[in-house]
């Protein structure tokens, strides 16, 4: 994988902080910040492991920690199962639109509520949301492949599922939604409606990221088969290797 004039890489550097999945444990994150991306490197970044936020993509590089495992959903071999099935008629009245990123009060305010039922539920950190945070981490970058999914019930706008659609697959970055409607399993069905999606498209996966064992938050990821795992950190010049998960693996 190559740069060109094109997508340049403006910063490139490792950062050693708090751990964002087991607590008490310290972390060590390479980040490159890469001018606009083209879709096929973004592709080729998440088949080696890493993820993206705005303009940044970044891969833990912890020498003593290797819990941090990549996942993605096979798509062509996924069936829904009846609970699942349940969850997508349950939520078939919402209006549904996708489009390229944005920034409206509206995101900002839901982004807050989502956080601060998070803050409440699992401890996470709750900070007001800032535009220029909010814009530099769900909206540049986005190139000819990132987009928004936006969920309404009526009028109302209850989730934002943010999703770039590659050649092979759809990765998943980051999903909130509002928590007075946890009744409807948002979460679960996002996910479910990026497998449809997907389906639709021929794409074969589901780019799920990062799971952890014994990370509360990042459990969900453990319920969805077939799916295969990434093995080891392959450089950008190496070919990635993935394995079929069996279906007990996290049981």
């Amino acid at each position: 994988m190559t740069t060109n004039n094109h997508n340049i890489i403006l910063k490139e550097c490792a950062l050693h902080e708090p751990c964002s999945y087991i607590e008490g444990n310290t972390q060590s994150i390479h980040y490159k910040v890469i001018q606009e991306c083209t879709k096929d490197q973004c592709e080729a970044l998440i088949l080696r492991g890493w993820r993206r936020f705005g303009s940044m993509y970044f891969r833990p590089i912890c020498q003593e920690c290797r819990k941090c495992e990549s996942l993605k959903i096979d798509v062509e071999r996924y069936t829904f199962s009846k609970s699942e099935r349940r969850i997508l008629r349950k939520n078939s009245h919402l209006n549904t639109f996708i489009r390229q990123p944005t920034l409206t009060r509206e995101h900002l305010d839901l982004f807050d509520h989502y956080h601060r039922y998070k803050h409440i539920t699992r401890s996470w950190d709750a900070p007001k949301s800032d535009p220029k945070n909010y814009y530099s981490s769900f909206v540049q970058g986005h190139g000819d492949f990132g987009f928004e999914v936006l969920y309404f019930e009526e009028e109302k706008l209850i989730a934002v599922d943010l999703i770039d659609i590659l050649e092979e697959g759809i990765s998943a970055l980051y999903c909130y939604y509002d928590p007075e409607y946890n009744h409807l399993s948002l979460g679960r069905y996002t996910l479910l409606q990026q497998i449809e999606f997907a389906k639709r498209l021929g794409l074969k996966w589901i780019y799920l990221g990062y799971y952890v064992e014994g990370c509360q938050s990042l459990a969900y990821k453990s319920t969805y088969s077939p799916s295969l795992e990434l093995i080891g950190r392959p450089e950008e010049d190496e070919i990635p290797i993935w394995r079929e998960l069996p279906e007990n693996r996290f049981i």
